[in-house]
């Protein structure tokens, strides 16, 4: 009876964060890496570290199937990336559903 519950409990738990869990998986610091390497930062022209004022956008957001690579990377300033932030979390909800 307890080996049920806890097995019931576990599995509560796990579908509450598994998609979470997924939708960071497709996120890879290699390839955030290797963009920054190709494509310095406008702010400062610096290959390593932050970019002030600008985000690292997925041109094709990761809920809608695009891919975690460098040719569907650019960047964005923090304003623009709020904006288009907004609109792809409307449209990957839809999907869901």
């Amino acid at each position: 009876m307890m080996s049920r519950l806890v097995a019931a409990i576990l599995v509560a738990t796990f579908a509450t964060i598994a998609p979470s869990i997924e939708a960071k998986q497709h996120r890879s610091t290699a390839v955030k890496n290797a963009f920054k390497i190709t494509h310095p930062c406008p702010a400062n022209d610096r290959r390593r570290g932050p970019c002030p004022g600008y985000v690292i956008d997925h041109i094709i957001p990761l809920c809608a199937g695009g891919p975690d690579a460098t040719s569907n990377m650019q960047w964005q300033t923090i304003a623009a990336g709020k904006i288009k932030d907004k609109t792809e979390i409307l449209s990957c909800r839809k999907r869901r559903t």
